[in-house]
């Protein structure tokens, strides 16, 4: 039986499928540039170098303060001294009115750049501290002023740091900002009464100098003043609390409790001042025995920090003369 070879069918190769073709690529298009955004930022703040601030600043290096006179009247500038007080304070009123009214207009117009000034008082119970704020405080106008006075912490403020409820306390854009006592009682009350161990207000130190630096670079200007009364002083004038009426609600038992520790407290601010005596938040030591005095010095210091801040009036951000022409037609 003859058998059929069988003879495979070669196929032919099947052609191949083109691969399909790639869109050309497109050239990147280059976007403009962004401007380049610097946000603003505050003027530094400053320390004048002449006038009655070059005399009353703190030398730096250990600190001595009884050898500081607390009858002193540097710098004042008539000889007639407390005769011609109400003559020396209306010669420096406009100038200071001025100044304050600059300050507070910049606050409004330019917010994010307006300096700011924190005047900070510190001084043992007599010093005047309230004085200071009615009668040199008192000559600009308060609506341009936030006045904060520390007590002793509250339960709240005692569960955060110590430096926690000062910065609460901090003024805004073209304010003066006013400290009836500060942060430096963390490193003197609770030092002499030893509310803290030594370790801990030890550190404060350094850690108010970096708190108060970082104040300055935000474009607050400090004028630390520490008001100077005397032992003997101190005690005449608690003493006419006692003798007049009108003043027996400034009396309080634990003066004489503080008064019996002036030693400790003297040594107290005495490091306080050394320490944190810096170039960008310097202290400046007033003598406090003569009141007309402390009060012409603090507000004389005011004066030469805000004309070291060279204030000028804020630009107009509309159209001055269609504005005139609107109004002249309405």
């Amino acid at each position: 039986m003859a058998t059929t070879k069988k003879t495979a069918t070669k196929r032919k190769p099947s052609a191949k499928k083109a691969a399909p073709k790639k869109p050309a690529a497109k050239k990147p298009v280059k976007k403009p540039a962004e401007p380049h955004y610097e946000p603003p930022h505050p003027i530094p703040s400053v320390v004048p170098d002449g006038g009655l601030s070059a005399l009353l600043r703190l030398p730096e290096g250990p600190v001595d303060l009884s050898t500081h006179d607390t009858r002193h009247t540097l710098g004042y500038p008539s000889k007639k001294g407390k005769d011609d007080r109400d003559n020396v304070k209306l010669d420096m009123l406009p100038r200071l009115t001025d100044l304050q009214e600059r300050l507070f207009a910049a606050g409004r117009a330019n917010p994010e750049t307006a300096p700011r000034l924190l005047l900070l008082l510190q001084g043992m119970d007599t010093s005047g501290k309230g004085g200071v704020i009615r009668h040199a405080v008192g000559m600009v106008d308060p609506q341009g002023v936030d006045i904060t006075s520390f007590k002793s912490p509250t339960k709240e403020e005692l569960e955060h740091d110590f430096l926690w409820r000062i910065e609460k306390a901090l003024p805004g854009p073209g304010q003066i900002g006013v400290f009836d006592r500060s942060q430096y009682e963390d490193v003197l009350i609770v030092r002499v009464d030893e509310l803290v161990e030594q370790s801990e207000w030890e550190s404060r130190y350094e850690r108010i100098n970096a708190f108060e630096a970082g104040l300055a670079a935000q474009g607050i200007t400090l004028v630390k003043c520490f008001l100077n009364v005397s032992f003997e002083r101190q005690k005449e004038r608690l003493m006419e609390r006692l003798e007049r009426p009108d003043k027996y609600w400034k009396y309080n038992e634990g003066d004489l409790v503080v008064r019996a520790k002036w030693p400790q407290y003297m040594e107290a601010y005495e490091d306080a001042l050394e320490r944190c005596n810096t170039d960008v938040a310097p202290w400046y030591v007033i003598p406090a025995d003569r009141k007309w005095y402390r009060n012409w010095a603090v507000a004389q210091l005011l004066l030469e920090h805000l004309e070291a801040l060279d204030l000028s009036w804020p630009e107009a951000d509309y159209d001055v003369e269609e504005q005139k022409a609107k109004l002249a037609a309405s």
